[in-house]
């Protein structure tokens, strides 16, 4: 599946029309080609959509009031003025939503979040004050004949009733402003009342002219994952889930898993060969991976597969893998094998070190003995590096404390952050895994702009928890060129020089 959140453009009409027809089934108004051209003519980066394997089949519109000019309170077709959009105002404070819909058969992949962030990214963007739109209420018609909107509208958000579009609209941090009566005349489900909600952009600068600048804090999520033995892979599933709904609940672009965090599936091959056990753990490795990139999809999260075991033209090998939440798959394999992975299991390395491109910068991968190794992370900071994540699994403190130190090191020398996750606790039935030791983290540069001991949060030591924290990348491009030291730009190339070499 191959997600894209994008600028509507006029050609997307066709594709357009047959989502909107099946998400309304003829429960409302289409778009017309002449609104839709109107609407983009007007106003282009405002009008988004959501292609998925080229198709758009969802959609959010979108205008700008002057909300000194315009009262926001007005009916829907006020607002819009019948199609014909003239209170839209390009010079104007407040997005205002005027549609919102996802074809049925995509509502469970969750596009409709990705619209209103990137509704909420334009807002930021355009410097302005804060989004509005009219929301329907549309299970208030089971309750009309025994309370009011307003009652209605409290008890959905204590949660105690559920409704389809308010609770979803709260969830995305929207507030209630007003209840507004014969919003839409037809809509009889809602009784012809609505919510006006607002989400305020908090960077706003009213003084401010022009655009601001694009928001580039990213948002990590590490899981310091407790071993634990499962029953059987739907268990194992389901702990995966929990982790990557509890991080993406926290708004974070990704979260990380530590190597080898499904080992303990080993389990039912314990009495077999280290060799042999692990080739057949590498049996379940495929489907693992679409599990979860369909988690990746659904919850809108990047997702830092750990690593597992992938057997290829009978070498086996010690792989991590990048879910982009668009449904992009991404792959490394571990390039420097450990004594231990080498004796007990013959695995071999990998041949390849390069960046990945994501919606949130350009990122490496390395699996914990590599980050030991200065050459990798440099010739990945040369490809533009911003983020190094690290995936490791040590069963003692000193051996936890060379990939740590090294991390440090490497976060520092090629100026990138660099973010460790590591798994706890104990598996007394797989062999060679019984122990594990982590205190997982996240690395920053030296200098002013970070913390003043280039640790920007790290885990309690040994205990299954996740941690979350915030890199700014705008930090990194002010220290690339006015940091106290520049350590990329000094290097002596006369003299030194790491290549990749193929």
């Amino acid at each position: 599946m191959d997600i894209n959140v994008r600028v509507l453009t006029k050609k997307d009409y066709s594709d357009l029309k047959k989502s909107m027809t099946e998400a309304y089934q003829g429960s409302g108004e289409i778009w017309t080609r002449e609104n839709i051209v109107d609407l983009i003519d007007l106003f282009p980066e405002g009008q988004l959509c959501v292609e998925v394997d080229g198709r758009v089949v969802a959609c959010a519109l979108s205008i700008i009031l002057n909300s000194k000019k315009s009262n926001i309170f007005d009916s829907y077709y006020e607002i819009i003025d019948d199609g014909k959009f003239f209170k839209h105002d390009n010079e104007g404070d407040t997005l205002y939503g005027i549609e919102v819909f996802v074809h049925p058969e995509y509502r469970s992949i969750r596009l409709g979040r990705r619209l209103y962030d990137s509704r909420k990214e334009l807002c930021e963007q355009m410097n302005l004050k804060s989004i509005v739109a009219g929301g329907r209420i549309p299970n208030y018609h089971n309750y009309s004949d025994d309370i009011s909107p307003r009652v209605y509208i409290d008890r959905v958000k204590r949660k105690e009733i559920y409704d389809p579009t308010l609770t979803f609209q709260l969830s995305n941090d929207f507030h209630v402003k007003k209840i507004l009566k014969h919003y839409l005349p037809e809509d009889k489900e809602s009784m012809e009342f609505a919510t006006l909600l607002e989400w305020n952009n908090i960077y706003y600068e009213p003084d401010v002219k022009s655009p601001s600048a694009t928001k580039q804090a990213i948002r990590l999520g590490l899981v310091q994952w407790q071993m634990r033995l499962f029953k059987d892979i739907e268990e194992f599933y389901d702990q995966v889930e929990f982790f990557v709904d509890a991080v993406s609940d926290y708004g974070s672009d990704f979260v990380v898993f530590p190597e080898f965090f499904n080992t303990p599936l080993m389990r039912p091959y314990n009495e077999m060969p280290e060799r042999m056990a692990m080739e057949k753990l590498a049996e379940h490795t495929k489907e693992i991976i679409q599990k979860i990139q369909q988690f990746a999809v659904s919850y809108n999260i990047n997702i830092i597969a750990g690593s597992m075991p992938l057997v290829e033209r009978n070498k086996l090998y010690n792989v991590s893998y990048l879910c982009h939440r668009n449904g992009q798959l991404d792959s490394f394999k571990k390039v420097h094998i450990t004594p231990n992975e080498f004796k007990y299991y013959g695995m071999v390395g990998g041949n390849e070190v390069k960046v990945f491109d994501t919606d949130c910068g350009k990122v490496g991968l390395l699996i914990c003995y590599d980050v030991e190794f200065p050459e990798l992370g440099r010739i990945l900071a040369d490809q533009g590096m911003q983020i190094l994540f690290v995936p490791f699994m040590t069963d003692t403190q000193n051996g936890y404390m060379r990939v740590r130190a090294c991390a440090q090191a490497r976060a520092i020398e090629n100026e990138c952050y660099v973010a460790i996750a590591g798994s706890v606790g104990n598996l007394p039935r797989v062999n060679n895994m019984d122990i594990q030791y982590s205190q997982s983290a996240v690395f920053t540069p030296s200098d002013f702009a970070f913390p003043n001991n280039a640790i920007k949060a790290e885990a309690t030591p040994n205990t299954e928890m996740v941690l979350i924290a915030d890199v700014d990348l705008y930090a990194l491009r002010d220290l690339h060129e006015y940091g106290t030291v520049k350590i990329l730009k000094d290097r002596r190339s006369d003299l030194y020089s790491v290549n990749l070499l193929k």
